[in-house]
């Protein structure tokens, strides 16, 4: 996979390359497609994916200094260990249209981040942190949420049907208009202190 640092690309296609362990800076991919390709613990710092989608590939561990992203999709793609927190996020922006589908999301930290609108689809999400951030509006559908931790978080308005596994304190979270599914809306109830009986 040909990258040069400080490049610009617009509406190229990447498939199947690997640039694994590899250090990037300044570069901006706009409307690029990214297909089978490795990304694990490479390094992107200072750079832009606006309106890219990527398939199937690896960024497992993979660093985004002060990068930017915009529109974005990842489908069927690992992105195990990755802090969202590096990454740049403008504060004039609330939705900055990023979606997962079917993606292993595991170990991630989004603390502290303003992230409206997100759409995890059918992602396993398991030990990621969503503590002090608002991802208000956001769907998490059919996805898997064992250990993630949510702690003074706003999830108003959070679509989270199908979804399992989440251990949500409703006395520490925002969560006004969110969407459960009502057998694991039960799990909500544990943080109340109270009994269940049939």
């Amino acid at each position: 996979m040909n990258i040069v640092d400080n490049d610009s690309y617009f509406a190229r296609s990447f498939d199947k390359g690997s640039v694994s362990e590899e250090n990037f800076k300044g570069i901006e991919f706009e409307e690029c497609h990214f297909t089978d390709c490795d990304f694990s613990d490479a390094c992107f710092q200072d750079c832009r994916f606006i309106n890219c989608t990527f398939k199937s590939c690896n960024l497992s561990l993979t660093k985004f200094p002060r990068t930017r992203f915009m529109d974005i999709s990842f489908s069927e793609c690992k992105l195990i260990g990755i802090d969202w927190t590096n990454a740049e996020w403008p504060v004039y922006h609330n939705d900055f249209g990023i979606k997962y589908y079917r993606c292993i999301l595991n170990d991630a930290s989004y603390y502290g981040l303003t992230l409206q609108e997100l759409v995890f689809e059918e992602c396993t999400v398991r030990d990621a942190d969503f503590r002090e951030g608002d991802f208000s509006k956001s769907s998490f559908i059919a996805c898997e949420l064992n250990r993630s931790l949510f702690m003074h978080t706003n999830l108003e308005n959070v679509d989270f049907s199908d979804s399992s596994d989440f251990t949500i304190n409703v006395l520490q979270n925002r969560v006004t208009g969110a969407k459960f599914s009502r057998y694991e809306a039960l799990n909500l109830l544990e943080s109340l202190d109270i009994d269940l009986v049939d």
